[in-house]
């Protein structure tokens, strides 16, 4: 992941832009969040200068959209992009221009998606240049889309994700005329691409959990994008144990109540995804009793196995899909925890993702029946295991029993296991007493080994 982009360094090289003679501002979404009050993660730039002259003045840029006028200038450690004011030729494809025009600040900003994107700051004084009413909007806490809604989605249809993910990350509402052209469109998000819809989903998630799942599913965005996900809605649950509602209802607010404190970025981004996913496998496997009792027997198991088809179509890298999956997999393990054998209890609590597996815990219990006895459960084992490492390493490796006697093979790797087990359970604590135990129990030249 890149570094993001300190107003310092995107200063530094707007400054070293301006003293060639050329006209250089803040554009687009670091505007917005200052006015905000906000943190912004990057700086980008706009400029009068042409690719080749911002070259020219960085000898180690890179062109990344020649034709767009993209130039991503290294600074300290960071990549700043500067792009050309511009207008944009005819959308042919719902992605990108065949071409474009370089123009002014104006033109520039009347090309962009939404109002509040749209404005620009002069870099030494601070002063906003508002082209498009985004201040207006700002105050108003609106996304509107600059000039006809619908012509900005037909140009580019990932602005119909992007205005989810605005909304949901800003707490802004959606302008009544923007909102009815994405409810429109939103079948045109179809034609965008797995890595971008995979992108922006995932930006929307985090920021904005359940609202943004909420604003896809009122939107029509849910039906095309994640249809897993749509078909939750309306599945009821056993009250007694949600009271809140149906699979839908209860997923978005697991989302929102997701703890991220302590994780790392693709941490928080997997545990939102496993949140998000939980329950996929309850709308295929609900089962309703005689007694009109519902029940979802294996949507843990099943959940998994939807949670590595969605990530092998949305194309995420293979340990976000296993990472995501064993979330999926695993979250309906708690209630077994305090009836587990010890070495089984420990390995689960010396798991590296334990944190991601409680996160979820807590927010599926909270967003439901609130019972958070077994996170203090484990919490509890996690602290009694504290003078000793909870996962601590095996005592015996293959080695210490080829040089008793033990031949290659299965049955070594069987023996292996269950010294292992043997040893999680407290029953031996020394390599010496290990090899002791197996060899009076499983000799050499014995073919017997543990019972599964």
């Amino acid at each position: 992941m890149a570094a993001s982009v300190p107003r310092t360094v995107a200063l530094a090289v707007a400054r070293r832009l301006a003293a060639h003679g050329h006209r250089v501002l803040f554009a687009g979404g670091c505007v917005r969040d200052r006015l905000l009050g906000l943190e912004p993660g990057d700086h980008d730039l706009a400029t009068s200068a042409h690719p080749e002259q911002v070259e020219a003045l960085f000898p180690h840029a890179v062109t990344v959209g020649a034709r767009f006028g993209v130039v991503v200038v290294p600074a300290e450690g960071c990549n700043v992009e500067v792009a050309t004011f511009r207008a944009d030729g005819r959308y042919v494809d719902g992605r990108r221009p065949e071409g474009v025009v370089f123009s002014d600040p104006p033109t520039d900003a009347a090309r962009r998606d939404f109002t509040v994107n749209g404005l620009f700051e002069e870099p030494e004084t601070g002063e906003v240049l508002d082209y498009v009413g985004g201040r207006q909007d700002l105050a108003a806490r609106l996304l509107r889309a600059i000039g006809d809604p619908e012509a900005r989605f037909r140009e580019d249809h990932l602005r119909l994700l992007r205005a989810v993910r605005f909304a949901a990350r800003l707490r802004f509402a959606i302008e009544p005329a923007t909102w009815a052209a994405i409810r429109r469109l939103a079948p045109l998000a179809a034609d965008v691409s797995p890595e971008r819809t995979r992108d922006e989903l995932v930006k929307a998630l985090v920021a904005g959990r359940g609202r943004a799942l909420r604003l896809l599913a009122r939107s029509g965005l849910l039906d095309v994008v994640l249809p897993e996900i749509a078909a939750m809605r309306g599945v009821p649950q056993p009250p007694p144990f949600h009271p809140e509602g149906d699979v839908f209802v209860h997923t978005a607010l697991v989302l929102d109540r997701l703890e991220l404190d302590g994780l790392d970025a693709e941490a928080r981004e997997d545990v939102v995804l496993g949140a998000m996913l939980h329950d996929v496998g309850k709308p295929p496997t609900k089962t309703v009793d005689p007694d009109g009792r519902v029940r979802f027997n294996g949507h843990d198991a099943l959940g998994a196995r939807m949670t590595e088809a969605l990530g092998e179509r949305m194309r995420w890298p293979r340990r976000r899909t296993e990472r995501v999956a064993d979330l999926v997999a695993t979250h309906m393990t708690f209630p077994n925890l305090p009836k587990m054998r010890r070495h089984r209890l420990r390995e689960f609590l010396g798991a590296p993702d334990l944190p991601l597996h409680l996160a979820l815990h807590r927010a599926d219990c909270g967003a439901s029946h609130g019972d958070l006895s077994l996170a203090r459960f484990c919490d509890e084992q996690v602290a009694a295991f504290r003078a000793e490492p909870v996962l601590p390493p095996p005592i015996v490796r293959g080695d210490d029993l080829l040089a008793v006697g033990y031949a290659p093979g299965r049955r070594l790797g069987v023996l292996l296991r269950w010294l292992r087990e043997e040893q999680l359970e407290g029953k031996v604590d020394s390599k010496e007493a290990a090899v002791r135990r197996v060899l009076d129990r499983y000799p050499p030249d014995s073919s017997e080994v543990p019972a599964p």
